[in-house]
C-alpha cells in the first residue's frame, strides 16, 4: 500500500512551526510496511487542498491529513475532504456530548465555533483524541482510505499509535517486524561501509541506516504471513550486523541512548557513579539523570569550570595545573580520582577541554577534550578532537565520555 501525507497549516509554510508530524507518521507507516510516496504541506486554502486531495486519490491507497480541525473559520480540512468525496457533513451526537463534558469540566463555554468539531463527513469512523477537543476520523470509500487528524503533535501521536496503526495493520495480509540497532563510535559513512555486504545482498529482512541528532541507527525489518515467523527472521540478521559492527553496536531498541545502557548496567551490578565536569558544564550529569531510575546509581556531580574549583572541590594539584594546564590528561585523571573519592563512588567520569569558539591555541585547539575515568582504583584517560560549534563539542564530549566508560567496563549489548 502507498500513502500520501498532507500537512495543512499556513504556519508551517511560514516557518513558524516545524512539521514534525509528517516525519513521525511516515516512520510509523514504514514500520508496518506502508510506503509514503508523497509528503506535501499546504496553507489554509480550500482550492489548494481540494486539488491536492484529487491528486492523492489518483496515486495513493491511503491519504492522511493533519491540521485544520480547530474551531476557527480557516479550519476547513474536514469540509474539503467531504466535498472531494461527495459526502455530507453530519453532526455526531457522541462528539457533542464529549465536547459538552470537556468544556463543563473546565468551566468554559461551548460556543458555535467549538461545535463545528462535532461535524464529520458522513460514514466517518471517529478517532478519539485523548489530548484535545478535535477528534479525527477515518473514511473508507472507493477502495481509498482517508484519515483526518488534528495538527498538534501531542494529540496526533497517541491517535496514530492507538487507532490508526492498528486499523491499517488489519488491512494487510503480511506481518512486519522490525528492530532498531543503535550504533556509536563511528561516523555515518563508516557504519554503512561496515554493513554494506549485508545491504548489497539484502532481500528479506532488509537493513536501512539512519542518522539522527541522537545518534546512528540501523533498522532491520522482516515480513511474512505470520507474526512469529517475521520476528524470528530478525535474529540471524541482527547477529550478522553485530559481527560486522563489533563493539560499536551498543543496544537494540527504539530511542535508546548510551546513558540508558550505562545506568542499566551499573544498577544491575550495584555500582555507583559520579561526574566531574569542566567543559561540559553539567551536561554529562544531566544526561545520566534523565534516565529513569538513575538515582539508584548516580551519586553526585561536580561542575568545576575554573581552576580554583578544580583545586578546592576535586583536589587537583596546583603543580599539575601549572605544568600541564587544565586541559590535559593529567588534570582529567586527577579530576576523576578526586570526584570518586569525594563522592565515595565506584566510578567517576571527568571532562575537560576547549569548547570554543575562543580559547584555542596551536598546542590546544578548540575541540581538544580529555575524558578521565576512575573505576574501582584504576584510572584511564582518552583524548578526543571534536569539530563544530561550542554546543556540539560539549554534546559530543558527553557521548564520547559515556561510550568510553561503556567500552572500558565491557557493558553488553542490551535489548530494550
Amino acid at each position: 500500500m502507498v500513502a500520501h501525507i498532507i500537512s495543512v497549516g499556513t504556519e508551517l509554510l511560514l516557518g513558524e512551526v516545524v512539521n514534525t508530524n509528517a516525519t513521525f507518521i511516515a516512520n510509523e507507516l514504514k514500520n508496518i510496511g506502508i510506503s509514503v510516496y508523497h509528503i506535501n504541506t499546504l496553507g489554509d486554502n480550500e482550492q489548494r487542498l481540494l486539488d491536492e486531495l484529487y491528486s492523492a486519490y489518483k496515486e495513493s491507497d491511503i491519504i492522511i491529513t493533519t491540521g485544520g480541525l480547530g474551531p476557527t473559520k480557516d479550519d476547513l480540512t474536514k469540509e474539503v475532504v467531504a466535498k472531494s468525496l461527495g459526502l455530507d457533513m453530519i453532526l455526531y451526537e457522541d462528539e457533542v456530548e464529549k465536547l459538552k463534558r470537556y468544556f463543563k469540566d473546565r468551566e468554559h463555554e461551548l460556543n458555535e465555533g467549538n461545535m463545528t468539531q462535532a461535524y464529520f463527513p458522513n460514514t466517518s469512523e471517529i478517532i478519539n483524541n485523548p489530548n484535545g477537543t478535535a477528534s479525527g476520523c477515518i473514511i473508507n470509500k472507493n477502495n481509498k482510505i482517508i484519515i483526518v487528524l488534528p495538527g498538534p503533535p501531542r494529540e496526533i501521536k497517541p491517535m496514530i499509535k492507538q487507532t490508526v496503526i492498528p486499523y491499517l495493520e488489519k488491512l494487510s495480509s503480511r506481518y512486519f517486524a522490525y528492530k532498531t540497532i543503535n550504533v556509536i563510535g563511528v561516523g555515518e559513512s563508516k557504519m554503512e561501509e561496515m554493513v554494506m555486504p549485508l545491504i548489497d545482498s539484502q532481500s528479506n529482512p532488509t537493513i536501512a541506516p539512519y542518522f539522527k541528532e541522537s545518534g546512528l541507527t540501523l533498522r532491520v525489518m522482516a515480513s511474512s504471513d505470520d507474526k512469529n515467523k517475521s520476528e524470528k527472521m530478525l535474529t540471524p540478521m541482527i547477529e550478522k550486523v553485530h559481527q560486522m559492527l563489533g563493539e560499536n553496536m551498543y543496544a537494540i531498541g527504539d530511542e535508546i541512548s548510551i546513558e540508558d545502557c550505562v545506568c542499566r548496567y551499573l544498577i544491575e551490578k550495584n555500582m555507583s557513579i559520579s561526574t566531574a565536569e569542566s567543559c561540559t558544564g553539567g551536561m554529562l550529569g544531566s544526561r545520566i539523570i534523565n534516565v529513569s531510575g538513575a538515582s539508584r546509581c548516580y551519586k553526585q556531580g561536580y561542575i568545576t569550570y575554573s581552576n580554583d574549583s578544580k583545586l578546592k572541590l576535586l583536589g587537583v594539584k596546583e603543580e599539575t595545573l601549572q605544568k600541564y594546564g587544565a586541559v590535559s590528561e593529567q588534570t582529567a585523571i586527577e579530576m576523576a580520582i578526586g570526584c570518586a573519592k569525594n563522592a565515595n563512588s565506584d566510578i567517576a567520569i571527568s571532562t575537560t577541554g576547549v569548547a570554543g569558539p575562543d580559547g584555542g591555541t596551536d598546542e590546544k585547539p578548540v575541540g581538544l577534550v580529555y575524558v578521565g575515568l576512575y573505576i574501582k582504583g584504576n584510572t584511564y584517560v582518552k583524548k578526543f578532537n571534536i569539530f563544530g560549534t561550542r554546543q556540539r563539542i560539549r554534546r559530543i564530549t558527553t557521548s564520547h565520555a559515556l561510550d568510553f566508560l561503556r567500552r572500558t567496563i565491557n557493558i553488553p549489548v542490551y535489548e530494550f
